[in-house]
């Protein structure tokens, strides 16, 4: 084991090997044999449970054997977002690491960081010769990225220990105590369709070029959805002539805020001034919602442009395409409410996450958040209104709860006295809007010890996720000097 001087370059080599593995949410069976290949190596004990989560052991240190087990924990998967542009395949190519002076990001993909920097952050205390720490539980969990199905299916009995480090947290110096729960709610819009009227031609509108990010990080920056930057244009142009909807998607994930968009439709405006009014009230859309956006989104782009004439000439009805652009409309997106007290805080909120055309339905998945579980059910009751009004059908899973901080734990006030101990100043307690799966492992075993920290991560489920490489090393020395505390 090298020593600590030289840990920042031991664990970025284990994140670039692991980088090299495959491990999308549902298909992380390439990078759990390439662990457990890893443990076996070293003769860590290696099991997996029937949902595939992993939980290696790592003895403790010569005349630690007697202190409690400690779980360090983090999740194999990862968003798998990339620009237009990128030909990447995430089922079977490498992540390509860049390094720009001290960040580390991918070549036009997300990296992956969320969650891989924890696992090769767990990889480097087991390999590690002169570190004191109890007897550990590396316990990496699968599929927490499209609904944390992983943790959800963690069994009693699978780990052991009553003390819990996730290494899911995105900003050094930040201990993590408490999280929003999430839902995840799916709406059916029939669609109608006819035959398309002579002198119609073909569109596809763009909306490109936006942030994206974390929905549960970012969603307080108010930065702009895609889809909905996509329907505000779409609804200009209906002002202006009529449109015969085709098709519309946008969004990845449920957890990303949408970057990409786009529509194709019919509209009777093949020459003169039919086409001036469509292509100057798109322009006016684009100027308008640049202007909205310049802050947050300063690339938002509108791209208007011929469509090559489909084979089939149907589109949806009149009514029914209006019918689609007012659903789309009518449905949040955003801050719902913000924690009493905490205006920094988001305690409610809601992604319009994708959007898509199958089996003869337009259908939206929505991902809502909470800090107050009835506030979760009321935002998700009220997405299920709008879809009975608009004659839709949807469908709400179980979702995950939130996890209530405790600022006065025992446990914390230690992690925040070490914490000010090793480097002079005080490190920040927070509650989060994003999802961590403390919550769900911590109600298997009532009053169990927690904390979330982590290296500093900028713009997570999106391409310009990136890493600051000077964060690890502090976030290795806390990690450390409290599994040493937690040895004695």
């Amino acid at each position: 084991m090298k020593t600590r001087k030289d840990i920042t370059a031991v664990i970025l080599d284990h994140f670039e090997r692991l980088s090299a593995v495959p491990r999308a949410s549902k298909k992380e069976q390439a990078i759990a044999a390439w662990l457990e290949a890893w443990a076996t190596k070293r003769g860590l004990p290696v099991k997996k449970d029937q949902v595939g989560n992993l939980l290696i052991s790592v003895p403790a240190s010569r005349g630690r054997e007697k202190a409690l087990p400690v779980i360090l924990q983090g999740h194999m998967d990862m968003v798998c977002e990339k620009t237009p542009d990128s030909p990447h395949n995430f089922d079977t190519d490498p992540i390509r690491l860049v390094r720009d002076g001290d960040w580390l990001h991918a070549d036009r993909t997300t990296l992956g960081a969320d969650n891989g920097i924890a696992i090769a952050m767990a990889m480097a205390v087991a390999e590690s010769t002169d570190l004191v720490h109890p007897p550990l539980e590396l316990l990496f969990t699968v599929d927490e990225e499209s609904g944390m199905s992983g943790a959800l299916g963690l069994q009693k009995g699978f780990f052991s220990g009553r003390t819990l480090i996730n290494l899911d947290s995105e900003d050094e110096g930040v201990f993590t105590i408490g999280c929003a729960g999430s839902r995840l709610t799916r709406l059916f819009l029939p669609l109608f369709y006819e035959s398309v009227p002579t002198g119609y031609s073909a569109w596809r509108l763009k909306a490109k070029g936006m942030r994206g990010g974390h929905s549960g990080v970012n969603i307080n920056e108010e930065r702009a959805n895609a889809i909905r930057v996509l329907v505000r244009a779409l609804r200009m142009a209906a002002h202006e002539c009529d449109i015969r909807l085709i098709l519309i998607q946008g969004g990845t994930a449920h957890n990303a805020i949408p970057r990409d968009a786009e529509a194709l439709f019919y509209a009777p405006c093949q020459t003169g001034d039919s086409l001036a009014a469509l292509t100057a009230t798109i322009a006016r859309a684009h100027e308008m919602l640049r202007a909205e956006f310049q802050a947050t989104d300063p690339e938002l782009a509108l791209e208007l442009e011929p469509f090559s004439q489909p084979a089939d000439d149907r589109a949806m009805t009149p009514t029914c395409s209006a019918h689609v652009l007012d659903f789309l409309y009518a449905l949040p997106h955003g801050v719902t409410t913000r924690a009493p007290g905490q205006p920094g805080l988001v305690e409610t909120s809601n992604n319009m996450a994708k959007a898509e055309i199958r089996n003869g339905c337009l259908e939206i998945l929505s991902s809502q958040r909470s800090l107050v579980m009835s506030r979760l059910d009321a935002l998700t009751q009220k997405l299920e209104a709008i879809a009975r009004l608009s004659g839709a059908t949807y469908q709400s899973n179980v979702g995950y709860p939130s996890w209530q901080p405790d600022f006065e734990s025992p446990f914390i006030r230690t992690c925040a006295g070490l914490y000010k101990k090793l480097f002079k100043k005080e490190a920040r307690v927070e509650v989060i809007h994003a999802g961590l799966e403390c919550g769900i492992i911590g109600a298997l075993i009532p009053g169990m010890q927690m904390v979330s920290i982590g290296v500093t991560l900028r713009d997570p489920h999106s391409p310009r996720e990136r890493i600051l490489i000077s964060s690890i090393d502090p976030v290795w020395k806390f990690l450390v000097a409290m599994l040493d505390d937690l040895a004695n």
